[in-house]
């Protein structure tokens, strides 16, 4: 008995085809757990930083992340975001982001206070804010630039009054938020530190590195379909030829 192997074209380039996406997005899942696993190292490097004052201006917002900084104004709760769909121990809620007008500055920064329960029939919940001037601790975190969103664009003469009607965001797009509030906003968020007596709510920010091992993990399965995928192809196109 011989073997031969003689697959038809558009088996192979189907095959090919599919190979590359699966590997094409394992490498992907790859480079994500690479990019957790740096955000971490720079985490950890920071912790130990004392808190300083935050600037009027910050050059390079990348270079801020997750420094610690310190400042006094007052909550501005009129441009209030809450941002949807974050969970805490297993319970569904938001986290509530407020613009504070930096004190002695034209210049307000948003501060995500922490999480808060949702309620079982979906409505806002009230939110309670101090008043007068606070003086807040916290890190700096840099909302993603690219998201994807099921959500409708919106429309060119979109005016916060527009947006207020449900001003639920399922995520944080700070350029839109930029473009929409009256005044000048920093590019980045401060989370609350969970020391801070400011009108915080319930503040364990997860460490970056904590899905490293979850993106590795899609990266195997990934790399894996893409082999089995190659078996697969050879085995149903080797057959017996007998002499």
């Amino acid at each position: 008995m011989r073997y031969s192997f003689r697959p038809k074209l558009w088996m192979t380039l189907a095959t090919l085809v599919v190979m590359a996406l699966c590997i094409k997005a394992g490498l992907w899942q790859f480079s994500r757990a690479e990019e957790k696993r740096g955000l971490q190292m720079q985490l950890n490097a920071r912790q130990n930083e004392p808190s300083v004052a935050l600037p009027d201006k910050i050059e390079g917002s990348g270079s801020w992340r997750f420094k610690r900084v310190k400042l006094t104004g007052t909550y501005d709760t009129r441009y209030q975001v809450l941002l949807d769909n974050q969970v805490e121990s297993t319970v569904a809620g938001y986290h509530v982001l407020t613009p504070m007008h930096v004190e002695g500055s034209k210049v307000y920064v948003l501060v995500n206070r922490g999480w808060i329960a949702g309620t079982p029939d979906r409505k806002v919940p009230e939110v309670v804010t101090p008043q007068g001037v606070q003086t807040i601790e916290g890190d700096i975190a840099l909302p993603p630039s690219k998201f994807f969103t099921l959500e409708a664009p919106p429309l060119k003469q979109t005016n916060w009054q527009q947006v207020w009607q449900n001003h639920v965001w399922q995520n944080m797009d700070m350029q839109l938020y930029a473009k929409l509030v009256p005044f000048a906003i920093q590019p980045f968020v401060i989370r609350l530190n969970a020391n801070s007596s400011a009108g915080g709510f319930v503040r364990n920010w997860p460490p970056p590195g904590e899905r490293v091992s979850m993106h590795l993990g899609y990266a195997y399965q990934w790399f894996g379909f893409a082999l089995t995928l190659l078996v697969i192809f050879i085995a149903l196109n080797i057959k017996k030829v007998e002499r």
